[in-house]
């Protein structure tokens, strides 16, 4: 749940806060809805729109080389040795080098590697992937002139400025759902730039396994770990889902910057 923003200069300067204007936008990508919610004193201004639709063609172009559902996408093709290596698109190598990094800076909390039921390794970065891709479709938002943007895709959400926008903070207002109640929200967090992601079971069930015995998580309540990048966030809310003591743990000496909060 995203609610009203408040303007809020960053700096003491002179003169009044800029009244800003709300357009969305909603598209159904990978599987979800996704919005970009934008406030700026021209709504309606065509950059804007078509910043909204390159955001959107990159993350279509993400799930057709990642999605864990389409047959012709570049990760299930590779899985089931269709596609060479060296012919699969960049990013897939991109992704591998960003999920190894994620694997040593939580300790194995985080794993994209799981085992088939022949015992064989399968390559899975579902973890990562869905907030790496999400950053990258925020850059488009990010060369906007004048604009504050938030884009959320399921339970992971980025905010940030435009260009010309640094000395004026637009506060969102983001509702964290209620993992036992999934119509009432436990939490609210404010950001004004990064990132915040949630994890748990209520919404999709044990679709998150322990890395260290490869059981799935079934338990009550949610984690969500905000900061300055929402793929990180990602990681950890993961991570943090898996085993909250140890990733609050890692948390706090590796990437301070991010906060735990849980459910």
């Amino acid at each position: 749940m995203i609610t009203a923003e408040i303007p809020v200069r960053r700096h003491t300067q002179p003169g009044a806060l800029p009244v800003l204007g709300r357009k969305a936008f909603v598209e159904q990508v990978m599987g979800l809805p996704i919005s970009i919610h934008v406030r700026a004193t021209e709504p309606t201004s065509p950059d804007i729109a078509a910043a909204a639709d390159r955001a959107f063609a990159h993350l279509r172009l993400a799930d057709r080389i990642f999605s864990t559902w389409r047959s012709d996408s570049d990760l299930l093709r590779l899985q089931h040795g269709e596609l060479a290596v060296d012919d699969a698109h960049p990013w897939l190598a991109e992704v591998v080098e960003l999920c190894l990094e994620a694997e040593e800076r939580t300790d194995g909390l985080f794993r994209a590697w799981r085992s088939r039921e022949s015992g064989r390794p399968v390559f899975d970065p579902t973890g990562l992937v869905k907030g790496w891709a999400v950053v990258g479709a925020a850059a488009h938002l990010e060369t906007v002139p004048d604009i504050a943007w938030c884009l959320g895709a399921g339970g992971d959400i980025a905010v940030g400025v435009g260009r010309g926008m640094h000395d004026v903070d637009p506060v969102w207002r983001i509702g964290i759902e209620d993992p036992r109640d999934r119509r009432q929200v436990t939490d609210v967090v404010t950001l004004s730039r990064g990132g915040i992601a949630t994890s748990g079971a209520a919404a999709r069930g044990a679709h998150v396994s322990d890395p260290r015995t490869g059981r799935g998580i079934d338990r009550a309540g949610s984690v969500t770990v905000t900061g300055p990048d929402l793929m990180w966030a990602d990681v950890w809310a993961t991570a943090a889902w898996v085993d909250p003591t140890e990733a609050a743990r890692l948390l706090a000496s590796r990437d301070p910057a991010f906060r735990l909060l849980t459910h």
